[in-house]
Protein backbone atom coordinates (compact mmCIF):
# COMPACT_ATOMS: atom_id res chain seq x y z
CA UNK A 1 0.00 0.00 0.00
CA UNK A 2 1.46 3.63 -0.89
CA UNK A 3 2.67 5.12 2.10
CA UNK A 4 0.57 8.50 1.18
CA UNK A 5 -2.46 5.86 1.16
CA UNK A 6 -1.44 4.14 4.60
CA UNK A 7 -0.87 7.52 6.61
CA UNK A 8 -4.27 8.72 5.59
CA UNK A 9 -6.16 5.81 6.16
CA UNK A 10 -7.66 6.50 10.14
CA UNK A 11 -9.15 9.32 8.55
CA UNK A 12 -10.66 7.71 5.87
CA UNK A 13 -12.09 4.76 7.62
CA UNK A 14 -13.72 7.64 9.74
CA UNK A 15 -14.90 9.29 6.56
CA UNK A 16 -16.14 5.88 5.09
CA UNK A 17 -17.84 4.68 7.81
CA UNK A 18 -20.12 7.36 8.06
CA UNK A 19 -20.86 6.55 4.84
CA UNK A 20 -19.86 9.98 3.33
CA UNK A 21 -19.15 10.84 0.37
CA UNK A 22 -15.71 9.20 -0.92
CA UNK A 23 -13.85 11.81 -2.48
CA UNK A 24 -10.76 11.93 -0.49
CA UNK A 25 -10.40 7.99 -0.91
CA UNK A 26 -11.21 8.54 -4.88
CA UNK A 27 -8.17 11.15 -4.93
CA UNK A 28 -5.71 8.59 -2.80
CA UNK A 29 -5.96 5.19 -4.38
CA UNK A 30 -4.04 4.72 -8.10
CA UNK A 31 -6.00 4.30 -10.92
CA UNK A 32 -6.51 1.49 -13.53
CA UNK A 33 -4.95 1.88 -16.59
CA UNK A 34 -6.65 1.37 -19.71
CA UNK A 35 -9.26 3.74 -19.02
CA UNK A 36 -10.17 7.36 -19.31
CA UNK A 37 -13.45 9.45 -18.28
CA UNK A 38 -14.88 10.47 -21.38
CA UNK A 39 -17.52 13.18 -20.19
CA UNK A 40 -18.32 14.46 -17.00
CA UNK A 41 -21.41 15.96 -15.64
CA UNK A 42 -23.53 15.40 -18.52
CA UNK A 43 -27.17 16.33 -18.07
CA UNK A 44 -30.21 13.39 -17.91
CA UNK A 45 -32.61 15.18 -16.86
CA UNK A 46 -33.23 18.88 -15.79
CA UNK A 47 -32.19 18.78 -12.04
CA UNK A 48 -28.72 19.84 -11.14
CA UNK A 49 -27.78 16.22 -9.66
CA UNK A 50 -29.54 14.58 -12.94
CA UNK A 51 -26.08 14.36 -13.88
CA UNK A 52 -23.36 11.47 -14.99
CA UNK A 53 -19.95 10.74 -15.95
CA UNK A 54 -18.98 8.45 -18.65
CA UNK A 55 -15.70 6.42 -18.57
CA UNK A 56 -14.45 4.03 -21.24
CA UNK A 57 -11.66 1.41 -22.43
CA UNK A 58 -8.37 3.50 -23.41
CA UNK A 59 -8.21 2.77 -27.35
CA UNK A 60 -10.70 2.36 -30.27
CA UNK A 61 -12.98 -1.32 -30.29
CA UNK A 62 -14.00 -2.69 -33.65
CA UNK A 63 -17.73 -3.04 -32.32
CA UNK A 64 -19.42 -1.10 -29.57
CA UNK A 65 -18.96 -1.98 -26.32
CA UNK A 66 -21.40 -3.64 -23.29
CA UNK A 67 -22.41 -0.61 -20.54
CA UNK A 68 -22.38 -1.52 -16.88
CA UNK A 69 -24.46 1.34 -15.02
CA UNK A 70 -22.99 1.85 -11.37
CA UNK A 71 -25.10 3.59 -8.85
CA UNK A 72 -23.45 4.44 -5.41
CA UNK A 73 -24.55 4.00 -2.13
CA UNK A 74 -24.59 6.41 0.83
CA UNK A 75 -28.61 5.79 2.56
CA UNK A 76 -30.18 7.09 0.05
CA UNK A 77 -29.37 10.72 1.75
CA UNK A 78 -25.93 11.45 0.57
CA UNK A 79 -23.08 10.82 -1.98
CA UNK A 80 -21.36 12.37 -5.36
CA UNK A 81 -20.68 10.23 -8.59
CA UNK A 82 -17.02 12.45 -7.94
CA UNK A 83 -16.17 10.34 -4.93
CA UNK A 84 -16.46 7.07 -7.82
CA UNK A 85 -13.54 7.31 -10.42
CA UNK A 86 -11.52 4.22 -8.89
CA UNK A 87 -14.84 2.57 -9.72
CA UNK A 88 -15.86 3.57 -13.28
CA UNK A 89 -12.11 2.94 -14.67
CA UNK A 90 -11.54 -0.31 -12.74
CA UNK A 91 -14.54 -1.57 -14.46
CA UNK A 92 -13.79 0.50 -18.18
CA UNK A 93 -10.13 -0.93 -17.92
CA UNK A 94 -12.02 -4.31 -17.79
CA UNK A 95 -13.53 -3.46 -21.29
CA UNK A 96 -17.23 -2.34 -20.03
CA UNK A 97 -17.94 1.87 -21.18
CA UNK A 98 -19.05 2.64 -17.39
CA UNK A 99 -21.64 4.98 -16.60
CA UNK A 100 -22.11 6.59 -12.90
CA UNK A 101 -25.04 9.16 -12.48
CA UNK A 102 -25.90 11.09 -9.84
CA UNK A 103 -29.34 11.25 -8.23
CA UNK A 104 -31.30 13.35 -6.25
CA UNK A 105 -31.91 12.62 -2.72
CA UNK A 106 -33.35 12.60 0.75
CA UNK A 107 -34.62 15.19 1.80
CA UNK A 108 -35.13 16.88 -1.28
CA UNK A 109 -36.97 13.47 -2.57
CA UNK A 110 -37.80 10.40 -0.89
CA UNK A 111 -39.48 7.28 -2.36
CA UNK A 112 -39.41 6.89 -5.29
CA UNK A 113 -37.71 9.81 -6.55
CA UNK A 114 -34.41 8.13 -6.43
CA UNK A 115 -35.81 5.46 -8.35
CA UNK A 116 -36.96 7.42 -11.57
CA UNK A 117 -33.82 9.47 -11.17
CA UNK A 118 -32.13 6.41 -11.84
CA UNK A 119 -34.67 5.22 -14.56
CA UNK A 120 -34.32 8.61 -16.13
CA UNK A 121 -30.18 7.83 -16.04
CA UNK A 122 -30.58 3.97 -17.78
CA UNK A 123 -32.97 5.16 -20.38
CA UNK A 124 -30.52 8.31 -21.66
CA UNK A 125 -27.55 5.58 -21.69
CA UNK A 126 -29.48 3.61 -23.58
CA UNK A 127 -30.70 6.47 -25.83
CA UNK A 128 -26.90 7.75 -25.92
CA UNK A 129 -24.39 4.73 -25.03
CA UNK A 130 -23.32 4.67 -28.80
CA UNK A 131 -21.87 7.98 -28.60
CA UNK A 132 -18.78 7.27 -26.03
CA UNK A 133 -18.52 3.60 -27.79
CA UNK A 134 -21.21 1.78 -25.82
CA UNK A 135 -24.07 -0.93 -26.68
CA UNK A 136 -27.52 0.80 -25.53
CA UNK A 137 -28.90 -2.43 -25.96
CA UNK A 138 -26.59 -4.50 -23.62
CA UNK A 139 -26.48 -2.88 -20.07
CA UNK A 140 -25.43 -4.10 -16.86
CA UNK A 141 -26.93 -2.58 -13.96
CA UNK A 142 -24.74 -2.62 -10.82
CA UNK A 143 -24.70 -0.36 -7.18
CA UNK A 144 -23.77 -0.79 -3.67
CA UNK A 145 -25.73 -0.32 -0.85
CA UNK A 146 -28.64 2.37 -1.66
CA UNK A 147 -27.25 1.84 -4.98
CA UNK A 148 -27.73 -1.50 -5.19
CA UNK A 149 -31.11 -0.90 -4.55
CA UNK A 150 -31.98 1.38 -6.89
CA UNK A 151 -30.41 -0.75 -9.88
CA UNK A 152 -32.57 -4.13 -8.15
CA UNK A 153 -35.63 -1.99 -8.72
CA UNK A 154 -35.03 -0.67 -11.69
CA UNK A 155 -34.06 -4.92 -13.12
CA UNK A 156 -36.96 -6.57 -11.23
CA UNK A 157 -39.66 -3.88 -10.96
CA UNK A 158 -40.94 -2.96 -14.91
CA UNK A 159 -42.99 0.06 -13.53
CA UNK A 160 -40.30 2.30 -14.33
CA UNK A 161 -38.38 1.41 -17.31
CA UNK A 162 -40.57 -0.29 -19.11
CA UNK A 163 -39.72 -1.43 -22.75
CA UNK A 164 -36.38 -0.21 -22.03
CA UNK A 165 -36.14 -2.88 -19.51
CA UNK A 166 -35.11 -5.25 -22.25
CA UNK A 167 -31.91 -3.45 -22.68
CA UNK A 168 -30.74 -4.80 -19.11
CA UNK A 169 -28.52 -7.76 -19.53
CA UNK A 170 -28.05 -8.67 -15.89
CA UNK A 171 -27.88 -7.02 -12.46
CA UNK A 172 -24.97 -7.14 -9.95
CA UNK A 173 -25.59 -5.80 -6.12
CA UNK A 174 -23.05 -5.19 -4.11
CA UNK A 175 -24.63 -5.13 -0.01
CA UNK A 176 -27.51 -4.63 -1.44
CA UNK A 177 -30.63 -3.78 0.49
CA UNK A 178 -33.65 -5.70 -0.89
CA UNK A 179 -35.91 -7.04 1.72
CA UNK A 180 -35.81 -4.51 4.70
CA UNK A 181 -39.46 -3.79 5.52
CA UNK A 182 -40.67 -2.24 8.09
CA UNK A 183 -38.60 0.17 8.47
CA UNK A 184 -36.90 0.58 11.72
CA UNK A 185 -33.71 2.91 11.09
CA UNK A 186 -33.68 6.16 10.89
CA UNK A 187 -32.84 6.49 6.63
CA UNK A 188 -35.44 3.91 5.75
CA UNK A 189 -37.98 5.75 7.58
CA UNK A 190 -36.77 9.11 6.54
CA UNK A 191 -36.58 7.61 2.69
CA UNK A 192 -39.45 5.28 2.72
CA UNK A 193 -41.93 5.56 5.62
CA UNK A 194 -44.05 7.98 4.00
CA UNK A 195 -45.39 5.29 1.19
CA UNK A 196 -48.64 3.64 2.67
CA UNK A 197 -47.48 0.33 1.08
CA UNK A 198 -43.87 -0.72 2.36
CA UNK A 199 -43.80 -4.02 0.50
CA UNK A 200 -44.66 -2.00 -2.79
CA UNK A 201 -41.11 -0.72 -1.80
CA UNK A 202 -38.87 -4.06 -1.83
CA UNK A 203 -37.41 -5.66 -4.81
CA UNK A 204 -38.12 -8.80 -3.32
CA UNK A 205 -41.64 -8.07 -3.94
CA UNK A 206 -41.07 -7.79 -7.33
CA UNK A 207 -38.64 -10.33 -8.04
CA UNK A 208 -39.61 -13.18 -10.40
CA UNK A 209 -39.92 -14.85 -13.90
CA UNK A 210 -38.54 -12.46 -16.66
CA UNK A 211 -36.19 -10.63 -14.50
CA UNK A 212 -32.41 -10.60 -15.81
CA UNK A 213 -29.65 -12.31 -14.23
CA UNK A 214 -28.76 -11.56 -11.11
CA UNK A 215 -24.94 -11.56 -9.36
CA UNK A 216 -25.90 -10.81 -5.73
CA UNK A 217 -22.56 -9.86 -3.64
CA UNK A 218 -22.07 -9.47 0.18
CA UNK A 219 -19.27 -9.21 2.89
CA UNK A 220 -20.28 -11.98 5.31
CA UNK A 221 -19.06 -9.18 7.83
CA UNK A 222 -21.48 -6.72 7.00
CA UNK A 223 -23.60 -5.73 9.65
CA UNK A 224 -24.84 -2.39 8.41
CA UNK A 225 -26.92 -4.34 5.18
CA UNK A 226 -27.15 -7.93 6.13
CA UNK A 227 -26.39 -10.84 3.71
CA UNK A 228 -29.23 -12.20 4.35
CA UNK A 229 -31.03 -9.76 2.26
CA UNK A 230 -29.48 -11.14 -0.73
CA UNK A 231 -30.55 -14.27 0.17
CA UNK A 232 -34.10 -13.84 0.30
CA UNK A 233 -34.08 -12.34 -2.67
CA UNK A 234 -32.13 -15.09 -4.59
CA UNK A 235 -34.96 -17.33 -3.59
CA UNK A 236 -37.57 -14.96 -5.15
CA UNK A 237 -35.60 -15.17 -8.83
CA UNK A 238 -34.52 -18.63 -8.59
CA UNK A 239 -38.44 -19.60 -7.60
CA UNK A 240 -39.15 -17.80 -11.27
CA UNK A 241 -36.47 -19.49 -13.19
CA UNK A 242 -34.18 -16.58 -13.13
CA UNK A 243 -30.22 -17.51 -12.95
CA UNK A 244 -28.46 -15.92 -9.87
CA UNK A 245 -25.47 -16.52 -8.47
CA UNK A 246 -24.78 -15.39 -4.60
CA UNK A 247 -21.69 -14.58 -3.09
CA UNK A 248 -19.85 -13.92 0.31
CA UNK A 249 -16.42 -12.79 0.88
CA UNK A 250 -15.00 -13.71 4.20
CA UNK A 251 -13.47 -11.13 6.23
CA UNK A 252 -15.44 -8.00 4.30
CA UNK A 253 -18.16 -6.05 5.81
CA UNK A 254 -20.38 -3.45 3.68
CA UNK A 255 -17.77 -0.51 3.01
CA UNK A 256 -15.00 -3.29 2.33
CA UNK A 257 -16.73 -4.66 -0.55
CA UNK A 258 -16.64 -1.05 -2.05
CA UNK A 259 -13.08 -0.39 -1.41
CA UNK A 260 -12.22 -3.48 -2.82
CA UNK A 261 -12.95 -1.93 -6.09
CA UNK A 262 -9.89 -0.13 -5.92
CA UNK A 263 -6.57 -1.36 -6.77
CA UNK A 264 -4.64 -1.26 -3.21
CA UNK A 265 -7.33 -3.69 -1.71
CA UNK A 266 -8.33 -6.04 -4.66
CA UNK A 267 -6.41 -9.01 -2.44
CA UNK A 268 -9.11 -8.56 0.14
CA UNK A 269 -12.36 -9.73 -2.31
CA UNK A 270 -12.35 -10.55 -5.98
CA UNK A 271 -15.43 -8.08 -6.49
CA UNK A 272 -14.16 -6.62 -10.04
CA UNK A 273 -13.47 -9.76 -10.86
CA UNK A 274 -16.63 -11.22 -10.47
CA UNK A 275 -18.25 -8.00 -11.25
CA UNK A 276 -16.42 -8.31 -14.59
CA UNK A 277 -16.89 -11.90 -15.50
CA UNK A 278 -20.73 -11.75 -14.84
CA UNK A 279 -21.33 -8.77 -17.25
CA UNK A 280 -19.31 -9.92 -19.95
CA UNK A 281 -21.01 -13.32 -19.46
CA UNK A 282 -24.89 -12.15 -19.67
CA UNK A 283 -24.01 -10.13 -22.45
CA UNK A 284 -22.64 -12.00 -24.61
CA UNK A 285 -25.62 -14.62 -24.18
Amino acid sequence: MPFALHRAMPALGLLLGACSPITMFDGLVPKDGGARQVAKGLPYGEGPRQRLDVYAPAGVADAPRPVIVFFYGGSWNSGSRGGYGFVGRALAARGFVTVIPDYRLVPEVVYPGFVLDGASAVRWVRAHAKDYGGDGDRIVLAGHSAGAYIAAMLAVDDRWLGDDRKAVRGFAGLAGPYDFAPFTVGASIQAFGDWRAPAETQPVTWAGAGDPPALLLAGAEDRIVRPSNGDRLAAKLRAGGVPVEVKRYPGIGHIGILTAIAKPFRGKAPVVDDVAAFAERVTQE
